[in-house]
């Protein structure tokens, strides 16, 4: 396993149109693997390709990928980088791969990381009896902790909770005494993006397509503690979640001091 940072160059043409559009970078990322074929899903319980795109300032984008083999992003590096410094500079050729698995090793049940993950929660409602159930994305970020939370157990974590003296209601809880999960845990929501695209290549006009896919991804930042050591190196290299395939699922840890 690797884990990849690419710092995307936001002054191109080439990068806007990749941070335009989910599947367009889905495409790019997937390009880095020559052996992957395209439409190739992988087991359900093998590792695979995550990406998640971080806006860290107005004007810079980090890109990360975790992946079974190492990527050549030498295309990225072409269409959204610096090529010119990449090709003055053979040792450092635009982007940075690490092995992934002495980091995944360390993981043991009671350590403490700050972390953030990229994620599209969603839950499934029935307006009418007797219809079928519709996938449908949580809009509130209280709900939205309230689905991460739920994924805890079988993630192999547990989300920290604030001491008391930092909580703005008693014991985390709203007036009418219900949990409260923004006041009671370790856990902010931001950037909140809804995004639709249309996922066919079809050669209409663009005033004649319709978005085959809408979604809304939200990234969560905290600090957590490992309870199952094996669940959560599950969750790391196979993602979190629904939409995998743009940019959503992939979660990454810190030192629990550090400042996203």
């Amino acid at each position: 396993m690797f884990l990849t940072r690419f710092r995307v160059n936001t002054a191109r043409p080439g990068s806007r149109r990749l941070l335009a559009s989910p599947q367009a970078m889905h495409a790019a990322v997937m390009s880095a693997f020559p052996t992957l074929l395209p439409t190739a899903a992988p087991p359900q319980d093998a590792p695979r390709v995550l990406w998640r795109l971080d806006h860290t300032a107005r004007a810079e984008v980090m890109l990360y990928v975790v992946s079974p083999d190492r990527p050549d992003l030498t295309h990225l590096v072409e269409q959204a980088g610096w090529p010119a410094a990449a090709a003055a500079d053979p040792a450092e050729p635009g982007w940075q791969s690490r092995p992934y698995g002495p980091f995944l090793d360390r993981l043991a049940p009671g350590t403490r990381w700050a972390f953030r993950l990229t994620a599209n929660p969603v839950h499934h409602i029935r307006r009418k009896d007797g219809e079928p159930t519709k996938r449908t994305a949580h809009i509130t970020p209280l709900h939205q902790m309230g689905w991460l939370l739920q994924r805890q157990e079988q993630g192999g974590f547990r989300v920290l909770e604030k001491p008391e003296d930092r909580r703005l209601l008693p014991s985390g809880t709203t007036h009418s005494k219900q949990p409260h999960h923004g006041d009671r845990y370790e856990l902010a929501v931001r950037d909140k993006r809804a995004l639709a695209f249309d996922k066919s290549r079809s050669a209409s006009p663009p005033a004649a397509r319709k978005p085959h896919v809408s979604l809304v991804a939200v990234t969560f930042d905290g600090r957590l503690e490992v309870t199952d050591a094996e669940l959560l190196r599950r969750a790391l290299i196979q993602g979190i979640g629904k939409a995998k395939a743009y940019g959503c699922g992939l979660l990454t840890l810190a030192s629990p001091d550090a400042n996203w």
